[in-house]
C-alpha cells in the first residue's frame, strides 16, 4: 500500500509519480496520511462477453447432440449458444462474410466457410475457440459445402460446378474431384451454373445428389465416379432436401414451386406443388410466385411428413411480410415473420438422416431476430428465448451500466416487468441476475436489463410516449414535428437505484419523472409544468491570461423570480401571436384523458421547455436527480431550472451568465437584434447528440475524432453559448468559511466552470410538502480546460461519499397500511471515524474535465491536485469508480485511450490503445460502472462488455462456460431382422479407401494453400481434455467389457462342474447298464 504525505508533497521532498500530476500549493489545512491502495498491477484491460443479436447475420447452424447454435455473420464474426448462461463471441481474422457453417456433430469442433473463399476449423473444446486449421482456395470461388454426419470428409462445391474433398482432420485436399463437365451430359455443351446442394442419400453414403443453379440435379455414384441418373427442370433451384428413406429428394425452384422427385424415375418429377400459387381451373401451369429459398423435408413415425419453406409468396402480395410456411398433411400454416427470413434450421430427435427424423421445432434466424417455433403443439407458438438476442426495437440513444445494486430491486424489476411479457409462448425460461442495464431508444422506450457475470435478460420495458397526446390529424403535425428525430426519443437519465425514482430528458426538450410502485393506478391529469428558459447575452470572450484562475465567489442573492407557469392540470392554450411566431407552446402535447399505469414505472410529473418568442426550446445537455432533496435539475445552452417534483414547482430559472452573478470572467456583449423569426411551422433542425453537446465526427484519414463546437441550433448571430453539461447532488462546504455540512448543487458548464448552488431543505415529512425550498447560486468554485463531464466527493480519508438518497417506499399503499406506516428512510451519508474526531471535516472534490482532472480540498477550496488527461484528443466519458482495492477515475478518450487514475494522487495507472476506430455510438454509449466493469454498443445490435480489472481478468477463463460438454451420441437406428437379412438398411461407404492419397493420390498445391491456425496451447488443452474424456469412457467400456467376460467365465465354470457331475453320474451308471444287457 503506497502513502502520499501531502504535507512533503507540498514542501517538495518526495515527487508525484507522474510528471504531468502535479500538486498545488496552499493546502496546508490537509496535515495527514492519505492512503491510496491502489496500484498499476491492479489494472489490465480485456473484453469479456458480448451480448445482443449478432449484426447483419448471414447463416446459421446447429449441433443436435451437444446443443449448440452457432451464428455467422457478414463481417466475419461468430457468435455460439450453448445452454443459458453459455455463449461466446469469435471473429475471423481477414472480416470476410460467413456463407455457411457446418458443425461436426458432437466432436467439438465447427467448420466455416467465408466469402473470401477460405474454410476454417474452429475447436469447440476449449473455452474460447479457436481456428486449428485454414484452406484458402486460390482459383475457385466456394458456394456450398457438406459435412455427412460422423465424417471427416468435407464436400465443397465451387461456383465453376466443381466439388473438392477436403480432410478436416488435416485440412488437406483429397485428389477425388467431381467435374462438373463429367456430372452432367456429355451432350449438353451449356455450363450447369453454380454448385448449391450437395448431400449423400441416407440409405446409401455411396450415391451423392448434386444441385447446380441451373436446375440440373445429379445423382453422383461416388464408386464408379460417374452419374447414375440426372434430373432436369426448368427453373433455378435453390436447395434441395432428402426423404429420409433415400428413395425420394425435393427441389425447390425460383418460380416458387416444388418438385418431388423419384430417384430411379429422372424423366419428370413425381409431384409438382405451388404453396402459394393460384390453380387455374383450365389445368394450366399456375402463376410464377417468388423464389422458394429453402426447404426442408421431415418425417415422422405416426403420421404426415413436414415440408417447411421460406419464400414462394405470390406476386401480387404486395406489402406482406417475410413468411415461413409449413406444410403438414392437408394443412398449411403460414406465419409471418418481422424481418426477411436469413436462414432456418428443423430441430429433429435424432441427428441420424437414415432415421424418421420427429421434428420438433424450427430456429428462423431472421435479419434482426431469432424466433424458434414449436412444431408439437396447434398453431405453432413460439419458445421464449432465453438469450434475449434483440437489445431493442430502434436506434439506441443512450445507456447506463449500474453494478452492485440494492438486494430488493432486481427482483423488484422483474417481478412487474414478467406481467409485460407478451401471451402465446410455448414455454418461459427463469434465470438470475445481478447486474442492471438500461438504455434508451429514439421511439422512446426505455429498457432495463439485467447481467450475471455471462448473462442478458429483460427485466421491464417502459415506454414514455404514453405520457403524451398522438399525432390524429395534419394540422396537429407541426406540434409534433419540429425535430428532425422521433419526437419522444429519449437522450438522458438519470436514476436513482436506491429510492427507485427514475428521470428521462426527451429530444423535444421534455422531462420526465417516474416513482416505482408495485400497485396499478389511474391518474386522471397527469402533472405538468411548462419552462421557459430564454438566453439574452452572446458573443463571449475569454478573460486574459488564459481564463483559468478561480475568481473569487460573489455574495449571494436571493434567486431570480421563474420565468415558467405554474403547475397545470391541463394543456396550455398558448398559440401563436398576432404576427405569426410561434411563443409559449410546448413541442408536444400531454394527454388530458385519464392515464392507466401498471405496476412500475408511473408519471410523477411532466416538465416542458417552451418556444420562446418564435425560436424552438434548446436540447436538454444534462439531467439529475436526488430523491433525498425531492428536486431535479436539468440544463441547456440557455440556462438550468432546478424543480421540486414533491411540491410541483420550479425552483429556480437561470440563464447560465446569471449562475455567475456579478464575478463573470467573460466579457460578454449584449444580444444583437435578431433580424428574422422562425415562423409558427418552422422545422428544428436537431440530432441526437452527446449530452455535452460536443459533436464529434470521425475522421476517416486519422481514425480520430475531430473536434467540432457547434450547436445543434443555427443562429444569425453565431453565438457562442456556454451549456450547462453536468450536475451533482452533494452535502458539502459551499462556501470557505463554512464549518457544517450543507446541501449543495454542483454545476459543470462547456466552458470548464464549475458552480456551486446552496439548497435550503425545509424539515422532512409534512413540513417538506408545505414550506419552500430555498435554492441561491453561490458563485466559482473551480475552472478546468474543456467542457466539465463528472463530479464526485471524497471523504478525508479518501472514500467515496455518494449522493445521499432516500430508500424507496410504496407511494400508493393505503392510508391505514403498513407500508404507510412506515417512516420513510434516508440512507446516511458515510462518515469515516477520523473525520469526527477533526475539529474541522474535510472533504474533497474531484471535477473532470475534456481535458483535466483536479482534487479540490473543501472547504479551503484549494486544488491539492491536478492532472491533464490528455492533450492531442478529449475526454467523451468518464466516471469516479469503486472496484475491489479502492476508488480511481476512469476515462474513454475520443482517440480509443481508456486511462485510469488514482485518487486522490491522480497518478496514471492504466493508459491502453483500446479502440482505435472509435464512432459516435460508441462514443454515446459508452460507459463505466463499478467492479472493474465497463460496456458499449460496438455494434447497433450487440453490447460488448469489458473490464478493466486485473482480478477479473486472471479469473476469466474460470468464469466462462464450457461450450463443450462429453455427451454419448444417440445410438443408429435399428435396421430390423429382414432388412439386415435381405440388405435393406444403410449402406456405408469406405471413404478413407476412396478419398484418401492411397486411392485418390495428391491434389494440386496450387488449387488451395493450407494455414495453420492459431490454436496454441489453449486448444492443445482443449484438445488433451477431450481426449482424457475419451479415455475415460473408453476405460468405463472396458470396465463393462471386463464385467460380462467374468460372468461369461463364471457361466463357463458351471457349465464345466455340471458336466463334470453328469460324467460322474454316468460313469457310475455304466456297471448297472452292462449287467442289464447280460441279464437279457
Amino acid at each position: 500500500m503506497k502513502k502520499f504525505n501531502i504535507r512533503k508533497v507540498l514542501d517538495g521532498l518526495t515527487a508525484v509519480s507522474s510528471p504531468s500530476s502535479s500538486p498545488q500549493t496552499g493546502a496546508k489545512e490537509n496535515d495527514f496520511i492519505i492512503p491510496e491502495t491502489l496500484q498499476s498491477e491492479h489494472f489490465q484491460l480485456c473484453k469479456t462477453v458480448r451480448h445482443g443479436f449478432p449484426y447483419q447475420p448471414s447463416s446459421m447452424a446447429f449441433d443436435p447432440v451437444q446443443k449448440i447454435l452457432a451464428i455467422g455473420t457478414q463481417s466475419g464474426a461468430l457468435r455460439l449458444f450453448g445452454r443459458p448462461g453459455v455463449e461466446c463471441y469469435c471473429q475471423h481474422e481477414s472480416g470476410a462474410a460467413v456463407i455457411q457453417l457446418q458443425f461436426l456433430i458432437n466432436e467439438g469442433a465447427l467448420v466455416s466457410a467465408l466469402a473470401d473463399d477460405s474454410i476454417h476449423l474452429w475447436n469447440l473444446r476449449q473455452k474460447r475457440p479457436a481456428v486449428l486449421h485454414s484452406l484458402k482456395f486460390n482459383r475457385e470461388r466456394i458456394t456450398f459445402c457438406h459435412l455427412p454426419f460422423q465424417s471427416k470428409w468435407l464436400y465443397v462445391g465451387t461456383e465453376r460446378g466443381n466439388i473438392h474433398i477436403v480432410n478436416v482432420e488435416s485440412f488437406t485436399l483429397s485428389g477425388y474431384t467431381i467435374m462438373w463437365n463429367k456430372a452432367i451430359e456429355l451432350s449438353s455443351k451449356a455450363h450447369p451454373g453454380p454448385v448449391v446442394h450437395i448431400s449423400d442419400n441416407p440409405m446409401d453414403e455411396g450415391k451423392l445428389i448434386i444441385g447446380f443453379e441451373s436446375g440440373i440435379v445429379v445423382l453422383w455414384d461416388l464408386k464408379s465416379k460417374k452419374a447414375d441418373y440426372r434430373y432436369t427442370y426448368d427453373e433455378a433451384i435453390h436447395s434441395v432436401a432428402w426423404h429420409h428413406e433415400g428413395k425420394q429428394f425435393i427441389c425447390s425452384h425460383s418460380d416458387g414451386t416444388l418438385t418431388i422427385w423419384n430417384i430411379k424415375s429422372p424423366a419428370k418429377p413425381a409431384q409438382t406443388i405451388t404453396p402459394h400459387g393460384k390453380q387455374p381451373k383450365d389445368g394450366k401451369k399456375p402463376e410464377p410466385c417468388k423464389p422458394i429459398l429453402k426447404v426442408e423435408y421431415k418425417t415422422t413415425r405416426a403420421g404426415d411428413p413436414y415440408m417447411i419453406l421460406s419464400g414462394g409468396l405470390s406476386y401480387d402480395t404486395v406489402g406482406r411480410r417475410p413468411c415461413l410456411t409449413v406444410m403438414h398433411g392437408k394443412s398449411t400454416a403460414v406465419l409471418e415473420m418481422d424481418y426477411p427470413i436469413v436462414d432456418f434450421l428443423t430441430l429433429c430427435e435424432t441427428p441420424y438422416p437414415n432415421d424418421f427424423q420427429e421434428p420438433y421445432a424450427v430456429v428462423v434466424l431472421l435479419e434482426k431476430d431469432l424466433v424458434v417455433i414449436d412444431l408439437a403443439q396447434n398453431g405453432y407458438p413460439i419458445f421464449e428465448n432465453p438469450y434475449p438476442l434483440t437489445i431493442h426495437e430502434s436506434p439506441v440513444t443512450c445507456c447506463e451500466y449500474v453494478a452492485d445494486c440494492p438486494v430488493d430491486l432486481i427482483p423488484a424489476l422483474y417481478s412487474v416487468g414478467s406481467r409485460q411479457k407478451r401471451q402465446g409462448y410455448s414455454k418461459k425460461v427463469h434465470i438470475s441476475y445481478t447486474f442492471v442495464f438500461i438504455h434508451c431508444q429514439k421511439k422512446g422506450k426505455k429498457y432495463f436489463r439485467h447481467f450475471s457475470f455471462l448473462m442478458l435478460q429483460v427485466l421491464y420495458k417502459l415506454k414514455t410516449a404514453k405520457v403524451f397526446e398522438k399525432t390524429r390529424s395534419k394540422e396537429e403535425k407541426p406540434n409534433t414535428e419540429i425535430v428532425d428525430e422521433d419526437p419522444f426519443a429519449i437522450q438522458l437519465m438519470s436514476w436513482c437505484p436506491d429510492s427507485r425514482m427514475l428521470c428521462v430528458a426527451g429530444v423535444s426538450a421534455h422531462v420526465i419523472i417516474y416513482r416505482f410502485s408495485k400497485q396499478e393506478i389511474t391518474t386522471e391529469v397527469v402533472q405538468l409544468l411548462e419552462v421557459r428558459l430564454q438566453y439574452e447575452l452572446n458573443d463571449l470572450e475569454s478573460p486574459e491570461g488564459g481564463g483559468y484562475q478561480t475568481p473569487a465567489p460573489p455574495t449571494p442573492s436571493t434567486s431570480p423570480s421563474p420565468q415558467t407557469s405554474g403547475p397545470q392540470t391541463h394543456h396550455s392554450t398558448s398559440s401563436n401571436s398576432s404576427d405569426g411566431i410561434r411563443d409559449n407552446v410546448p413541442c408536444l402535447k400531454v394527454r388530458n384523458s385519464p392515464l392507466k399505469q401498471s405496476p412500475g414505472y408511473q408519471v410523477e410529473l411532466v416538465v416542458q421547455l417552451v418556444w420562446v418568442s418564435g425560436e424552438p426550446p434548446q436540447q436538454i445537455s444534462s439531467l439529475a436527480i436526488n430523491s433525498s432533496y425531492g428536486l431535479v435539475v436539468f440544463g441547456n445552452t440557455n440556462g438550468l431550472a432546478v424543480v421540486d417534483y414533491l411540491q410541483k414547482t420550479v425552483l429556480l430559472n437561470l440563464s447560465t451568465v446569471e449562475l455567475y452573478g456579478s464575478n463573470d470572467p467573460y466579457q460578454r456583449q449584449p444580444r444583437s437584434p435578431r433580424k428574422s423569426r422562425q415562423p409558427s411551422g418552422a422545422k428544428m433542425s436537431r440530432k441526437l447528440s452527446l449530452p455535452t453537446e460536443l459533436k464529434p465526427d470521425l475522421d476517416n484519414r486519422d481514425n480520430s475524432f475531430s473536434r467540432s463546437r457547434s450547436s445543434s441550433v443555427t443562429s444569425i448571430d453565431k453565438e457562442a453559448r456556454e451549456a450547462i453539461t453536468s450536475f451533482y447532488f452533494c452535502e458539502t462546504y459551499t462556501r470557505k468559511t463554512d464549518s457544517t455540512l450543507t446541501p449543495a448543487l454542483w454545476v459543470g458548464t462547456s466552458l470548464g466552470t464549475v458552480l456551486s448552488i446552496s439548497l435550503s431543505m425545509p424539515p422532512a415529512g409534512e413540513q417538506r410538502l408545505l414550506q419552500p425550498v430555498i435554492v441561491s447560486p453561490s458563485g466559482t468554485l473551480v475552472r478546468l480546460k474543456g467542457s466539465i463531464l463528472r463530479m464526485a466527493f471524497l471523504d478525508a480519508t479518501g472514500s467515496f461519499l455518494p449522493p445521499p438518497s432516500e430508500l424507496w417506499y410504496e407511494p400508493n399503499a393505503p392510508a391505514n397500511g403498513e407500508e404507510r406506516e412506515r417512516v420513510r428512510k434516508r440512507r446516511p451519508v458515510s462518515v469515516s471515524p477520523s473525520t469526527s474526531q477533526e475539529l474541522n471535516e474535510h472533504q474533497y472534490a474531484v471535477v473532470c474535465s475534456e481535458k483535466q482532472a483536479k482534487v479540490i480540498a473543501l472547504p479551503s477550496q484549494t486544488c491539492i491536485f491536478k492532472h491533464n488527461i490528455t492533450e492531442t484528443s478529449f475526454v467523451l466519458r468518464t466516471d469516479v469508480v469503486q472496484t475491489v482495492p479502492g476508488i480511481c477515475v476512469a476515462c474513454f478518450c475520443a482517440n480509443g485511450h481508456i486511462m485510469t487514475l488514482s485518487l486522490p494522487g491522480l497518478r496514471p495507472l492504466l493508459d491502453v490503445n483500446y479502440l482505435p476506430l472509435t464512432d459516435m455510438r460508441i462514443a454515446r454509449t459508452f460507459c463505466f460502472t463499478n467492479l472493474g466493469q465497463a460496456m458499449y454498443l460496438t455494434s447497433p445490435t450487440e453490447i460488448q462488455r469489458i473490464t478493466y480489472s486485473q482480478d477479473v481478468c486472471e479469473n476469466l477463463q474460470e468464469m466462462l462456460g464450457e461450450l463443450f460438454t462429453p455427451v454419448e451420441t444417440p445410438e443408429a437406428p435399428n435396421r430390423g431382422f429382414f432388412k439386415g437379412l435381405f440388405g435393406g438398411g444403410a449402406q456405408s461407404l469406405d471413404r478413407e479407401e476412396l478419398f484418401g492419397e492411397t486411392g485418390a493420390g495428391k491434389a494440386s498445391r496450387s488449387l488451395a494453400q493450407h494455414i495453420p491456425g492459431p490454436g496454441g496451447i489453449e486448444g492443445m488443452k482443449g484438445a488433451a481434455s477431450g481426449i482424457v474424456g475419451d479415455l475415460a469412457r473408453a476405460r468405463i467400456a472396458l470396465d463393462e467389457r471386463g464385467q460380462k467376460l467374468s460372468e461369461v467365465e463364471e457361466r463357463t465354470a458351471a457349465m464345466m462342474a455340471s458336466a463334470d457331475s453328469f460324467s460322474k453320474h454316468a460313469h457310475e451308471l455304466k456297471p448297472y447298464q452292462l449287467a442289464c444287457k447280460l441279464r437279457t
